[in-house]
């Protein structure tokens, strides 16, 4: 029977025949907990009478929500978090390493073919280096530690073949809210979703990295693009050495597709307080803003600092306006940092803080007071996602957040175009 990755990848985990609707029991490739959620899993594999890691190797534990810690309560789970990762000898991630999800990316942890869990629904990310990664609980990643096995019901797949050549100033993030806007926060849910096409195969995997990680947004277990020579010779950049991985065959069966060109995308917005909210730039564009966030599992890598910096370079971020960037990780903030990038964005008046979650995670970084209004690279927007209830997040691309910037209010980047 014809499969899909996602199919074949339960199939090898299961060691059964794994068809969509199915209930396996699957062995895990790799497992990961932040420090948003980590006391949590702490408490339920103890209660499970929990005494050993079932494969150290595999299991990465990540502070990055609230890094450094803002308070006794949050420096009490990270003390914890650094005794349980030397207690077991996993791999361990301290504060600046970056976001969990880039530090999974980089590490090797994650790589095509294997079936990834992680303690947060962003986990979903890996997916677009050919991989089927998706979010837990607390008490199922206790039991992922204590036997490295979960159970799953296989989902079905959901394919979105995307074609065209992406206009300038139009990125993988204004197609990938223009796709959440379109199918809906609930259009996907549990099932994998498959990005293909022209388009997504002329990505880098920066890019494919940010459709992957708001598959969740529509609902879905994952996101998966299927792995090629950019996603090998991506992986061997970080010093690791993997095989090519799955594909889903030419006559695999599909729940549902959607097909969409790019021609002719505009530059989008996710208005506030849901993510399907979606409209074209044109729609919103005048609205004042006071905080700008370029970062997170979404937009926080190189490309996405290399886009701001060339807008912001040789102008300011308009008075009475602040801008925030986090690189994703520590290497990113390096690489930045060595190609001048950092410069360029300090000179335009952005403050640069700390590889980590930030503002996204409105722990301790950017926190909106009441009545603000925030324009972000991140996945989310909900009512108080970044601090008060009574603020607005807006979503949208490097580009756009760059130009909003500049302006001071909610700006399409098309328009600095050279002779636009």
């Amino acid at each position: 029977m014809t499969k899909t990755i996602s199919e074949k990848i339960f199939t090898r985990a299961s060691g059964k025949d794994a068809n969509a609707g199915d209930l396996v029991i699957a062995e895990i490739d790799g497992a990961m907990a932040h420090d948003g959620m980590s006391l949590l899993v702490f408490e339920a594999f103890q209660a499970m009478g929990g005494k050993a890691v079932w494969n150290p190797s595999r299991v990465a534990i990540v502070i990055d929500h609230v890094a450094p810690s803002a308070n006794e309560a949050f420096s009490k789970v990270h003390k914890m978090m650094r005794e349980f990762s030397l207690t077991h000898d996993t791999s361990f991630y301290d504060v600046g390493s970056g976001v969990c999800h880039q530090v999974m990316i980089e590490s090797g942890l994650a790589y095509p073919g294997s079936l990834i869990v992680g303690s947060d629904s962003h986990t979903c990310t890996y997916g677009a280096i050919g991989c089927l990664a998706t979010g837990i609980g607390s008490t199922e990643m206790a039991a992922v530690f204590l036997s490295g096995k979960l159970w799953f019901k296989v989902p079905e797949t959901m394919r979105i073949a995307v074609e065209g050549i992406l206009p300038p100033m139009v990125l993988p993030k204004d197609l990938i809210l223009r796709i959440v806007g379109t199918v809906k926060a609930d259009g996907a849910t549990y099932k994998t979703i498959e990005f293909c096409g022209s388009t997504v195969k002329a990505m880098d995997v920066e890019g494919r990295l940010t459709l992957s990680n708001m598959a969740v947004e529509m609902g879905a277990k994952t996101g998966i693009v299927e792995p090629d020579a950019k996603t090998i010779a991506c992986l061997e950049a970080f010093g690791h050495r993997p095989s090519l991985g799955l594909r889903s065959d030419e006559d695999a069966e599909f729940s549902n597709e959607l097909a969409l060109d790019v021609s002719d995308l505009t530059p989008q917005v996710a208005s506030p307080p849901v993510v399907d909210n979606v409209k074209s730039v044109s729609k919103v564009e005048g609205r004042e803003v006071n905080q700008v966030f370029l970062g997170s599992c979404t937009n926080g890598r190189i490309g996405d600092l290399r886009t701001a910096a060339e807008i912001l370079k040789g102008k300011k971020v308009r008075k009475g306006v602040r801008m925030i960037v986090t690189p994703a990780s520590r290497r990113i903030y390096l690489q930045a940092l060595e190609e001048g990038l950092l410069e360029v964005l300090l000179d335009a008046g952005c403050v640069i803080c700390n590889p980590g979650c930030g503002p996204c995670a409105g722990a301790h970084q950017g926190i909106l007071a009441p009545g603000e209004v925030c324009i972000s690279t991140s996945n989310r927007n909900f009512k108080a996602r970044m601090g008060s209830s009574d603020a607005q997040i807006y979503l949208a691309s490097p580009a756009t957040a760059a130009a909003t910037a500049i302006e001071g209010k909610i700006a399409d980047p098309r328009k600095l175009l050279k002779g636009a």
